[in-house]
């Protein structure tokens, strides 16, 4: 399976300096095919392929050492294809009517990585990374490096002048067949960000929210700061790491819950809900975007795979009004939190959803008709 490993590396002051170097040489020369790309068509009305720029900044690095003498050939290898799936990105928007968004030339804030192929140029070794024209770098292995992911290597700088470092590649597990067992279904929410159909209830943190006295105090000292200072860019290193260390308690949050569910269940029913009419709601967006529900079902596809577990997407259409019990429909607003039915059938809304998710998921849509749907609430277990 393709998979990917992060880690922290602690460069001492040369060898920071030195990053910082190679990360502002990588940030001209892409800034230079760019330009190179747009001038060529602007005047010939001819696109540039990858190969085509390969050929020529192959012979300025050689020619231009101060500008470029720090990159290898790997790594300008890798930066002219970044460039080049950028532009196909871009074209493939077009052609889908899609808004473009013009491949946009870098500046210092906004370019932030590099990329190098293991083995040419950059090595791990032991608890330290070597890399050309900076040496040996120490790194925190919080747990091992399969040798198949020592492939693709990225460098990242982060907020106040950190590093990460990335290996991608196969790590040769192949993905588990899919398990049997205990079954869930998840509903997804803001005041609870998930309901399951055991009644279980994840409460929503909000992250943001409860940040948000920090950050208007540093954000009002930065309104304060003159522009140009040296104050002003360490106080929007403090801004940034704010945000930062909410963005990380979001993934973690993210991550162990994920992890829970797919080690717990064989069968987990989620809603096929977009999420563009909350985010896009001027009364809910921070809210939607603080949640970070899209973070959630990203982590639980490709961890559902590694764990063996089926994840099934079904229509969220009339969940919450449909009864679980017998099926009946009862309309009901945003206001009313709890299901009442005259079937007997009493609990919380959310829990109610949860479980017509869970329903569709194993047996196909509900049916309007009670009878039916009695049969084959009853019949669950065959079904499954």
């Amino acid at each position: 399976m393709q998979r990917s490993y992060q880690y922290r590396l602690y460069p001492n002051a040369t060898q920071a300096s030195a990053l910082e170097t190679i990360l502002c040489q990588s940030r001209l020369l892409y800034n230079e095919a760019l330009a190179h790309r747009r001038d060529v068509y602007k005047h010939a009305e001819q696109s540039v392929s990858y190969v085509d720029q390969w050929n020529r900044f192959r012979e300025d690095r050689k020619a231009r050492l101060e500008d470029f003498g720090l990159l290898n050939a790997t790594a300008v290898q890798q930066l002219l294809r970044r460039l080049d799936k950028t532009f196909q990105a871009f074209f493939r928007r077009i052609r889908n009517g899609d808004k473009p968004g013009f491949p946009r030339f870098k500046p210092a804030t906004r370019f932030r990585s590099m990329e190098y192929r293991h083995g040419d140029g950059c090595k791990l070794q032991g608890t330290v990374f070597y890399l050309q024209h900076v040496g040996e770098v120490r790194i925190r292995l919080h747990r091992p490096v399969p040798k198949g992911c020592l492939k693709h290597v990225t460098l990242t700088r982060k907020t106040g002048g950190r590093w990460l470092i990335c290996f991608s590649g196969d790590d040769g597990v192949e993905p588990p067949p899919l398990r049997t067992g205990k079954a869930v279904g998840v509903d997804k929410g803001l005041r609870s960000l998930l309901t399951f159909s055991d009644g279980t209830h994840i409460d929503n943190p909000r992250w943001l929210r409860t940040s948000l006295a920090r950050l208007r105090r540093a954000q009002r000292a930065l309104a304060r700061k003159t522009k140009g200072g040296s104050n002003r860019d360490k106080q929007a290193q403090r801004v940034a790491r704010l945000h930062e260390r909410i963005a990380n308690q979001r993934k973690d949050f993210w991550h162990k819950i994920t992890t829970r569910l797919t080690q717990t269940y064989a069968l987990i029913a989620v809603e096929d809900l977009p999420l563009g009419f909350i985010t896009q709601n001027r009364r809910l967006a921070l809210s939607a975007h603080d949640a970070g529900l899209g973070m959630f079902q990203a982590m639980l596809d490709y961890k559902a795979e590694r764990a063996g577990c089926a994840v099934v997407a079904v229509d969220p259409k009339r969940t919450s009004q449909v009864c679980s019990g017998c099926g009946k429909r009862a309309k009901k607003s945003l206001r009313q939190r709890w299901h009442s039915c005259s079937c007997g059938v009493e609990l919380d809304r959310d829990v109610n959803a949860a479980v017509n998710i869970l329903h569709k998921a194993r047996c196909g849509p509900l049916a309007v008709n009670v009878d039916a749907v009695r049969s084959r609430v009853g019949q669950e277990a065959v079904c499954l």
